[in-house]
């Protein structure tokens, strides 16, 4: 299905790849706000109402990672960051920050294209999901119609992703599941790239439901098969009827 035209909004301190990434989106049918810096950013995100959000990370004034974590306090827009940095910390505080996906410059514009439809599927699905059952393995609940989760009694916050990622898994108790195909069926590509993600993925996810994250007792580690989450005590109920 075609994506529908988006209004984006570009945060790049690099005037070639701002305009760039600009003259790309808007042939591909979007329309397109292109700014320098994190603060003209939050600036112009106060004024106009925007679909998705690509976002460099550093950024003269203001730096991108700040420019998320305001943006995820008002809205739950979705933010695609650049960055020209490879450490895995910076895709950890990306994540920590409320960013629903990253890219690592260089880059092509297909992939920008391939991650926006993948990001709006993904939006697609959280708007209008379907009918789902409640489900509750060991400590750890998740509810798809109201996209909240709980360890016992206590809700935790997991961003977008996190929370599909979580889903998925718990979708298919004790089954091994691989990194490509969590990458396919979670972050919604159609090639294999990016497993990157997926470690990081699962690290967050260990932060929050385990008792100790470096000894997982729900998320565990299938060496050579990738993921799985622990098989017992699963069960599903439905909502109450109000």
């Amino acid at each position: 299905m075609p994506l529908r035209p988006l209004k984006i909004l570009v945060a790049e301190d690099e005037t070639p790849l701002r305009n760039l990434i600009r003259l790309s989106l808007e042939a591909a049918g979007h329309v397109v706000l292109a700014v320098g810096d994190g603060q003209a950013a939050l600036e112009r995100f106060e004024q106009e109402q925007v679909d998705l959000i690509i976002l460099d990370i550093m950024m003269p004034r203001v730096d991108g990672f700040t420019v998320c974590r305001t943006v995820r306090r008002r809205s739950d827009v979705p933010v695609l960051m650049l960055t020209a940095l490879g450490d895995i910390d910076d895709v950890v505080t990306g994540f920590e920050a409320g960013a629903d996906d990253y890219i690592t410059k260089p880059f092509s514009f297909k992939e920008v294209d391939a991650r926006i439809k993948a990001i709006m599927r993904r939006v697609e699905a959280i708007q209008h999901p379907s009918p789902s059952h409640i489900i509750t393995i060991g400590r750890v609940t998740v509810d798809p119609e109201a996209r909240s989760a709980h360890v016992g009694n206590q809700p935790i916050h997991l961003t977008p992703i996190e929370f599909s990622l979580l889903h998925y898994l718990m979708l298919h108790p004790g089954q091994a599941i691989g990194k490509e195909q969590l990458f396919r069926d979670v972050w919604g590509y159609d090639f294999v790239a990016g497993t990157n993600l997926v470690e990081v993925g699962v690290r967050r996810l260990r932060e929050k439901i385990e008792p100790d994250p470096s000894n997982p007792e729900y998320i565990l580690t299938v060496r050579g098969a990738g993921y799985k989450f622990r098989e017992n005590e699963a069960t599903l109920s439905k909502k109450p009827v109000a």
